[in-house]
């Protein structure tokens, strides 16, 4: 069994802090599993799980989303607020920005809920905060 589908059986049977998690895995080159947040379920994640990490992705919208005389301003608030958002980070993948966290491939279970569970209210804050640069 893979490390996706051990976490698809684990996430399945969990409830964590008053959640439940919803998982789909997703074919293709990478194995990847959508995990949907209950409360939070508007904001997928994608968890990806490499030799070297799990990796845990929102995305919040395309760049080309954007009010164009706006990018650098919203670049700048993201880079402010990435130490103040715990255990996620703003990034730039292919044309989409994304909140992440990342987590060692020896993460415990609870460790990785904790993530999933922060990470998917952070997405909608991340979003609201953005909210006005968007087009």
């Amino acid at each position: 069994m893979s490390k996706t589908q051990d976490l698809t059986c684990m996430l399945g049977d969990k409830n964590f802090e008053g959640h439940s998690f919803n998982c789909l895995p997703i074919k293709g080159e990478h194995e990847v599993l959508q995990v949907l947040v209950s409360d939070w379920e508007d904001m997928p994640i994608y968890l990806t799980v490499t030799d070297t990490q799990i990796l845990c992705i929102t995305y919040l919208c395309r760049k080309d989303e954007i009010k164009q005389d706006q990018l650098s301003n919203l670049n700048e608030l993201l880079l402010e607020l990435n130490v103040s958002v715990p255990l996620s980070s703003f990034s730039l993948v292919d044309d989409y920005y994304v909140i992440f966290g990342a987590l060692a491939t020896t993460s415990s279970d609870e460790d990785i809920c904790k993530e999933l569970v922060t990470l998917a209210p952070n997405a909608y804050d991340a979003l609201e905060a953005i909210e006005s640069y968007l087009k």
